[in-house]
C-alpha cells in the first residue's frame, strides 16, 4: 500500500484494540499525543458488526482527526481477517466459539471501517502497529507482544514484512508460543513461572530468527522490569500500540 499524502497538521486517531481493552488518543504529525488517552473495555462477545459499532462510538470522544489507524489483534491482509483468537471467544480468556471465529474469517473489516469513518483509514496487526513505532530501521528486528495473546511483528531494514502469525508456532510441551505466554497461562502458573517462559520464548525464537534487535511489547511486558535479557532485547512501553499509529501511514 503506498503512503497517502497529508498536510502538516494532520491529526491522526489511532486506536489499539487488545484482547482486553480499547485504547486510543489522537497524534500530531510528530506522533505526539494531543489528547487524554482513552480506554474502554472490549466487549464480548464481539462479532465484527459489533467491533465495528464500538469503534464508532470510542471515537465520538475525538472532536477532530484526519485518518485513522486502527491495530487489530490478529492477522489482517489487505484489510481481510484471516484469524483472531482473542474476539473468536464468548468472554474474555473464555472457551473458543467456531461461530465467532467464522464470522470472522475473510471478514473484509478494513471495508466495514472505511464506509463508518468519513476519514482514510490503515486497518493493521496490533503488533505490526506497536513494531512501527519503537524499531530502529536497522537489519532485522522482531517486536513481540505479550497481552491477552502473544502479537509478533519482523521488520528489515524498517520495511514491515508481511504478517506471520508467530504467536502460534509451536513452543514446548505440545502447546504453542500463545498457549503457554499468554495472560490466561500467567495466571494459571504464576509470574515467576511465567516470566521463565518468557526467557525460553525469547531464546527459541532467536535460535530461527537471528534477529539483530528484539522488542517486547504489551500490556503485560511491564511484568518484565528489572529481568536480564540479552543486550539486544529491549522491553518498550504499551503506549507504542497507540504511537505506531502514525508511523503505519509511512511503511
Amino acid at each position: 500500500m503506498e503512503p497517502i499524502s497529508f498536510g502538516e497538521n494532520v491529526v491522526t486517531l489511532s486506536i489499539d484494540v487488545g484482547g482486553s481493552g480499547i485504547k486510543g488518543a489522537l497524534l500530531d504529525a510528530t506522533g505526539e499525543m494531543i489528547s487524554e488517552r482513552v480506554r474502554i473495555d472490549t466487549p464480548y462477545p464481539c462479532p465484527p458488526h459489533k467491533l465495528v459499532a464500538t469503534l464508532t462510538e470510542f471515537a465520538s470522544n475525538f472532536e477532530h482527526f484526519d485518518r485513522l489507524s486502527v491495530g487489530f489483534p490478529g492477522l489482517v491482509r489487505e484489510g481481510r481477517v484471516y484469524l483472531i483468537p482473542s474476539l473468536s471467544r464468548i468472554e474474555l480468556e473464555g472457551a473458543y466459539s467456531p461461530e465467532l471465529a467464522k464470522l470472522w474469517e475473510g471478514h473484509n473489516l478494513g471495508a466495514d471501517l472505511s464506509a463508518a469513518f468519513p476519514v482514510p483509514v490503515r486497518l493493521a496487526n496490533d503488533a505490526d502497529v506497536q513494531g512501527c513505532a519503537v524499531i530502529s530501521g536497522h537489519g532485522l528486528e522482531f517486536v513481540i507482544t505479550l497481552g491477552t495473546g502473544v502479537g509478533a511483528a519482523l521488520f528489515w531494514d524498517g520495511t514491515l514484512l508481511p504478517h506471520l502469525e508467530l504467536g502460534h508456532a509451536p513452543f514446548r510441551k505440545g502447546d504453542s508460543f500463545e498457549e503457554q505466554l499468554g495472560n490466561a497461562a500467567r495466571k494459571e502458573v504464576g509470574k515467576d513461572r511465567w516470566i521463565t517462559r518468557v526467557l525460553r520464548a525469547i531464546e527459541a525464537y532467536d535460535s530461527f530468527l537471528y534477529a539483530d534487535r528484539i522488542y517486547i511489547g504489551g500490556g503485560n511486558a511491564r511484568l518484565l522490569e528489572g529481568i536480564s535479557f540479552p543486550e539486544k532485547v529491549t522491553i518498550v512501553s504499551n503506549t507504542a500500540g497507540i504511537l505506531g499509529g502514525i508511523k503505519i501511514w509511512d511503511r
